[in-house]
């Protein structure tokens, strides 16, 4: 997209975004009108008690729901209008997402998993890229290990590699140390912020740790759907 002022836009734009589902008990309200901007290469911690909102909002973001109300707009593109095919198109080259959960394939080596994106990509160059991912997330001797031989730590790795493996603008992250002792936890949280630094990856990170939240430049509060605080941590 051109843009003459050389300013470079938000990362992430909510704007009145509200979702609304169906129940039988009647409507459930899970956002309810967030604003929301985040600037490129900007690190945005995300808390609140389970069932605020967060892990929904980031599902939005990644365009994986659609609101009900109100906009979103990810790296200047309105996702509402993009259909689904357009969606996946989107999300493999901007969006790089990390679960809770390590989704990985367990048919599938550490190399393969990495490599399965930028396959999906068209990337020639494959798995030399998943290698080169793997290496720095400090997986170079696990490369032809399944996830059942993995342990949970290096299963995150992992899947972290393959999220930075397409060079994504957008690192969305939700609760990716939750399956993790602390000490594991740590490395992880270490390895996020290391790569999205060396990558300048804006980062959401989606967690109940507020020491955590704590490193990132800003940390949103959400409430019943709703920001409660946005500002920098103390």
């Amino acid at each position: 997209m051109n843009n003459p002022s050389g300013v470079e836009p938000p990362m992430i734009v909510l704007d009145g975004a509200e979702l609304h589902l169906a129940s039988a008990s009647g409507d459930v309200n899970i956002l309810r009108g967030i604003d929301l901007s985040v600037n490129a290469g900007e690190t945005l911690g995300v808390v609140g008690p389970s069932g605020s909102g967060k892990s929904t909002m980031m599902m939005v973001i990644a365009g994986l729901e659609r609101l009900t109300g109100g906009t979103v707009h990810v790296a200047g593109q309105d996702l509402a209008r993009l259909d689904e095919d357009a969606l996946a198109r989107f999300r493999r080259a901007r969006v790089g997402i990390v679960f809770q959960a390590f989704q990985l394939i367990p048919t599938m080596n550490a190399l393969e998993n990495v490599a399965v994106p930028l396959e999906f990509a068209g990337d020639g160059h494959a798995f030399d890229v998943a290698r080169e991912s793997l290496e720095a997330v400090g997986l170079a001797h696990r490369l032809d290990h399944y996830p059942s031989q993995l342990s949970g730590g290096e299963q995150q790795r992992v899947a972290i590699a393959r999220a930075f493996a397409t060079g994504p603008d957008l690192l969305l992250a939700d609760e990716p140390t939750g399956n993790l002792d602390g000490e594991t936890g740590a490395s992880i949280i270490e390895a996020l912020f290391e790569l999205s630094g060396r990558n300048n990856t804006t980062l959401m990170l989606i967690t109940h740790d507020r020491d955590i939240a704590a490193r990132c430049d800003r940390v949103v509060q959400l409430n019943d759907g709703r920001i409660a605080t946005d500002g920098i941590p103390a």
